[in-house]
């Protein structure tokens, strides 16, 4: 009887092992589920970033036209990745809209002086404050906001050279 004892410890060592490695071999998830797609964009009013474009704000995201929201900022160094991306989708007649998040104007120049400004129209968030009702939890987030103002697809991180065309096909059909 007591040496079943002994064999317990090692048995209930060999059950959370099997545990852990499930949970190791199991496939890693990348998609994040937005609880903003399919819900019209948050009313929100933001100063311009930069004198070079205008201010931001929910109502120039109803415009009758699709269009996307790009949420970035001049220390985010994926946001330098995506920045040729950007300059291409807007080439490709896409109408871009920029929040910078916790930035300053100069610093904000600075960037897009030095890597591209695709963008219609930049707001500044220097609390965060609309890019948490947009349920974005970091820099680059963007959205694509349908000719009435829903947000039909949210691409969570930098916009990479593969994802030009899925992202252009779900911003041709938010048409």
């Amino acid at each position: 009887m007591n040496r079943w004892l002994l064999w317990v410890p090692l048995g209930l060592f060999a059950v959370f092992f099997a545990i852990v490695a499930a949970g190791l071999m199991r496939p890693k998830d990348n998609i994040v589920e937005s609880k903003m797609v399919g819900k019209p964009i948050p009313e929100f009013t933001l100063p311009a970033a930069v004198e070079q474009r205008p201010a931001l704000s929910s109502t120039n995201l109803a415009t009758g036209e699709p269009q996307m929201l790009n949420i970035f900022a001049s220390w985010c160094v994926p946001c330098i990745a995506e920045a040729p991306q950007l300059l291409e989708l807007e080439r490709a007649g896409v109408k871009i809209n920029g929040i910078a998040s916790r930035d300053t104007p100069q610093d904000i120049a600075n960037f897009l002086n030095r890597w591209g400004n695709p963008y219609a129209r930049i707001g500044t968030d220097v609390r965060s404050i609309v890019q948490l009702e947009l349920g974005s939890s970091g820099v680059p987030e963007t959205f694509i906001v349908d000719s009435k103002g829903v947000i039909v697809h949210q691409h969570v991180g930098d916009i990479r050279k593969e994802d030009l065309p899925e992202l252009l096909k779900i911003w041709k059909e938010a048409g």
